[in-house]
């Protein structure tokens, strides 16, 4: 009970503080405006949900190495292999199975189909670094305290049930981009967009 108790605060907590950060990465950075980050209706990210399962469990789970430093220079790689690697399928499954850029590094060097690029993995490298020195130790005893006070798992479930039915939703409006095949690969946002348009000029025919 407390494992699925643990993995399930993890993926929510990534969820929603991934969504937040890609807000303001949007906003100040990539886009230069404020707009939804995700897939989702909702504000989370999934995608980072699973990542800090993934960070958490690599940080904390037993090596069997003695050298302290080498055990964390491991952990390390392993974390910006891992995020990459979910990175990578999440992204494949958009663009190959629902024909939807939710981001793309095409311009990037060294990118692999637009999903992941170095410079993105040293990032992620980065993160792993930054969340094993100063927030793993903070989250564990997060955890442990969520654990022994089991009332506000309520909450996490609450917040699990939304993603479950705004996923559902979300696909089958993604889903209809096949009736679109003209506009070929679009982001998600500016299919949203597109989408929206269409039903209002079948409505007013």
């Amino acid at each position: 009970m407390k494992y699925l108790v643990t993995i399930s605060t993890l993926f929510v907590i990534g969820s929603l503080l991934g969504w937040v950060i890609e807000l303001f990465f949007r906003r100040f950075v990539s886009q230069k405006k404020w707009m939804n980050p995700g897939f989702l209706t909702g504000p989370y990210l999934p995608i980072y949900g699973f990542g800090v399962v993934v960070l958490y469990g690599v940080s904390n789970i037993p090596l069997g190495i003695t050298n302290q430093a080498l055990d964390i220079i491991i952990r390390i790689l392993i974390i910006g292999v891992g995020m990459t690697f979910i990175e990578f399928i999440a992204g494949l499954i958009f663009i190959k199975g629902l024909k939807i850029k939710l981001w793309d590094y095409s311009d990037r060097k060294g990118n692999i189909m637009g999903i992941i690029c170095p410079s993105f993995s040293l990032i992620w490298l980065a993160v792993g670094s930054l969340y094993y020195f100063l927030l793993n130790p903070v989250l564990v005893n997060g955890i442990l305290w969520i654990s022994d006070n089991l009332i506000y798992t309520y909450f996490v479930g609450v917040v699990i049930g939304a993603m479950c039915v705004d996923l559902a939703y979300s696909i089958h409006l993604a889903t209809k981009l096949k009736q679109f095949k003209e506009y070929g690969d679009l982001r998600f946002e500016e299919f949203k967009k597109e989408f929206r348009r269409r039903i209002k000029e079948i409505k007013s025919k």
